[in-house]
């Protein structure tokens, strides 16, 4: 951990100044205290690294997460029993670290994660876009209740996020983007407060208890463990588990494809940090957290060499919260929701959209069912719905295509299987035989393939009915000494 220490330290310097904005912003997306996501940050940056193995990957609240705890904290009545919640997500995770459970996240399609995702970054940005307007209600309230000084704060932050990498300033590692936004925003917010039309009012700040340790323990919301009884809490805890574990792995996967020296981080080791880390931060009134892409590619572009840097970051945002209370007070919350909306167009932009259209229906459909259902219910139950239809297109490809039939040039039916032939199978492979007509020759190979008794009994009853018919049946590559005719129907 603390063998490149320089280069270390700029970038957990650099990933601190991405990550402020980012914990403060998604704690308040999520509805629940803006200490709570730097808590949440704090604990992903010094309890993390010490169990990890990843070298460059970052933990901290996720956007990810918003849509599961927006929800949960008003099912479960308060941000108290949510928290219980999170300890409990943080256990199951050590769990699934302890049964070495990591390669599992590849059983989930593609298509399922980019709708997920994708669904993500859609409620991001309906939930961020009143806050950007300085709006208290929901969109319908959007042009009903703007202030404008909010409204002018959000489009000009917005104007910096997506011009910044064409200003020569980009160059400059040390400078983010998110990090500009706020300090510009905040200065803005002191420029409008003389004027009647353009002045925000109290409530369209952060609010960061000031006082010290003391004021900030006593701010913290605390678990509430009577709430462990209640079904509701595990099921929210064991939701969590689960997105969390998929969000991290999938982070960690994408972060070591960015290490310049190629390292794998061990999933399963991976699955143990985050657990302790939830179960931590539950436990002090923090969000849920994951490894995050976006501080992890941060880290990488700044350089960062071994888990010194986000060990780094999560003390910077410690002595944030205890030192520079008064300073983070003044951070205009429409500059954060400008910040969490390109997050969430990032999740969702239109070229993800055209690619799933380019790969065909059996990726665009699951895609498309995903995101529908992740938004019409929850993100659990969405991803859910896309797994079974993903796992429906394949049962349907492999129905279709596990023989190939045509006649050769003698006229006698080549039936070869080109996959293993399953129950699955079986209804593509009695179409395949009705197209026999009496008095025909047929070859059925199925040489080097896995056949399953349910399609040995199909061919067994082909083979059965073909004698009455006329028809010579030749078998190859398939025992079908233990299958009985009749069967397969």
């Amino acid at each position: 951990m603390f063998g490149h220490i320089k280069e270390d330290s700029v970038a957990g310097f650099v990933v601190f100044l991405v990550a402020l904005p980012l914990c403060l912003g998604i704690a308040i997306a999520c509805g629940v205290p803006p200490v709570s996501g730097l808590i949440a940050g704090i604990v992903g940056g010094l309890v993390v690294p010490w169990i990890s193995r990843s070298p460059l990957s970052v933990t901290g609240p996720a956007a990810g997460l918003t849509s599961i705890v927006l929800v949960e904290v008003q099912n479960l009545g308060g941000v108290n029993p949510f928290l219980t919640a999170v300890i409990i997500a943080g256990l199951l995770q050590f769990v699934l670290g302890v049964i070495r459970a990591g390669r599992f996240a590849a059983l989930v399609p593609s298509s399922v994660i980019k709708g997920m995702l994708a669904a993500i970054g859609i409620t991001i940005i309906l939930k961020q876009l009143p806050v950007a307007v300085g709006s208290d209600g929901g969109l319908s309230t959007v042009l009903s209740q703007h202030n404008p000084g909010a409204v002018t704060i959000a489009l000009i932050s917005l104007a910096i996020l997506y011009g910044w990498k064409h200003t020569p300033l980009a160059r400059i590692k040390l400078i983010a983007p998110a990090l500009v936004v706020v300090l510009v925003a905040s200065a803005l917010a002191a420029a409008f407060a003389g004027s009647p039309t353009f002045a925000l009012d109290a409530r369209h700040f952060v609010d960061v208890p000031l006082g010290g340790v003391g004021a900030l323990y006593n701010a913290l919301p605390r678990p509430e463990w009577a709430a462990i009884t209640n079904p509701a809490v595990w099921i929210a805890g064991a939701t969590i588990a689960v997105v969390a574990s998929i969000e991290t792995l999938l982070s960690l996967q994408a972060v070591d494809r960015l290490d310049p020296l190629k390292r794998h981080s061990p999933p399963d080791r991976e699955l143990l940090a985050q657990g302790a880390a939830n179960a931590v931060s539950g436990f002090l009134g923090g969000l849920p957290v994951t490894a995050v892409i976006v501080r992890s590619s941060a880290n990488v572009a700044a350089g960062g060499r071994e888990r010194f840097s986000a060990l780094l970051h999560g003390l910077l945002l410690l002595c944030a919260v205890l030192f520079a209370g008064s300073l983070l007070n003044r951070i205009p919350l429409a500059c954060l929701a400008a910040v969490l909306i390109q997050v969430g167009l990032n999740l969702c932009k239109p070229a993800l959209f055209t690619t799933q259209v380019k790969l065909g229906v059996t990726q665009l459909l699951p895609f498309a069912i995903t995101i529908a259902a992740v938004l019409a219910f929850d993100l659990l139950k969405g991803v859910i719905v896309g797994i079974v239809m993903g796992i429906a297109f394949v049962l349907y490809e492999n129905s279709k295509r596990a023989v190939v039939a045509e006649k050769d040039e003698a006229g006698i039916w080549q039936l070869r299987f080109r996959r293993d032939g399953t129950f699955v199978s079986k209804p593509g492979i009695m179409s395949t035989l009705d197209h026999v007509d009496d008095g025909e020759s047929v070859v059925i190979d199925g040489t080097g393939e896995y056949i399953d008794h349910d399609v040995k009994e199909v061919l067994a009853t082909f083979i059965e009915d073909a004698q009455h018919r006329n028809i010579t049946v030749t078998v190859r590559g398939i025992d079908l000494t233990t299958a009985s005719g009749g069967g397969g129907h």
